[in-house]
């Protein structure tokens, strides 16, 4: 864990660093509030990972693992407050801490930072913007288009979060200098984590301890909202079973890049599989 702990680190140090960089005080404060709370730093990490994977250099890769680490951060913002859910990370939830107004210039914020980072490299910055796109328009469908069955529910889950992965995953790549069909089997392999992540995190929803979870659970039944158990007839364990389906395509794609075999490329393998059984 070592190995995977000192690349976290990297990324904390560079986002604590952009963060503190940020004028005026007050801004600075609230984009700490939100990103330097804790998470799982999982795309962050996935860039790097990535990059390492293909033969990059950890460091080459940085910068871009904090822009998907404040994209994301930045669209937990905006979750929140659509859901009035008030607790995140266990702490209180932007809007809850400095309220709507400021919550939301917050969420900016962090997506101006990211632009910044990412604006060095025009596939990266397009990578990205392609993944918001997505973002955007799973959050529109979740909201007006609710899923009916199994198929649309799956597809939400790709732009939802599979997208971002996948731009995590790509941009760790294109850091690498990665050929296009390499960065397209980062892309796949990360995309279906990510949709095995959103399958396990709805789950967790519905059958964890809050306390356990460091967030409110039971929200997407209170908020009528589209989980695999809202709209499928899935129980959890085959919800599940599921997200095993796609753990286990994900590492197929990997496995086309046909890279040697590293510890960055073990660790990638090592998330497929922990995304299916995590109880955070």
């Amino acid at each position: 864990m070592e190995y995977l702990e000192r690349r976290v680190s990297m990324v904390d140090d560079r986002l604590e660093a952009v963060i503190d960089a940020v004028d005026p005080p007050e801004l600075s404060d609230e984009l700490a509030h939100v990103a330097l709370a804790g998470g799982k730093r999982v795309r962050p990490a996935v860039t790097i990972l990535s990059c390492e994977a293909c033969g990059g250099d950890a460091d080459a890769a940085v910068d871009f693992a904090v822009a998907i680490e404040l994209v994301h951060n930045a669209s937990l913002v905006i979750d929140d407050i659509i859901d009035r859910s008030d607790i995140r990370r266990g702490t209180p939830s932007a809007w809850a801490e400095y309220g709507y107004g400021p919550s939301i210039i917050a969420s900016d914020g962090l997506l101006g930072e990211a632009f910044a980072l990412l604006s060095v490299d025009d596939h990266a910055m397009q990578i990205v913007a392609e993944s918001m796109v997505e973002l955007g328009e799973g959050e529109a469908t979740e909201l007006v288009a609710r899923p009916t069955n199994e198929a649309e529910y799956m597809e939400l889950a790709r732009r939802k979060t599979g997208a971002l992965f996948r731009a995590a995953a790509e941009l760790g790549a294109v850091a690498a200098d990665a050929d296009p069909f390499t960065v397209e089997a980062f892309g796949e392999y990360a995309e279906r984590v990510g949709v095995a992540f959103q399958i396990r995190d709805d789950v967790l929803d519905a059958t964890a301890d809050a306390d356990e979870l460091g967030k409110p659970t039971g929200q997407d039944e209170q908020m009528d909202r589209p989980s695999v158990v809202q709209v499928t007839d899935l129980t959890p364990v085959e919800a599940n079973q599921r997200a095993r389906e796609q753990s286990d395509k994900a590492l197929d794609a990997l496995d086309t890049a046909k890279l040697s075999e590293t510890d960055s490329l073990g660790y990638l393998r090592d998330l497929a599989e922990f995304v299916v059984v995590r109880e955070r």
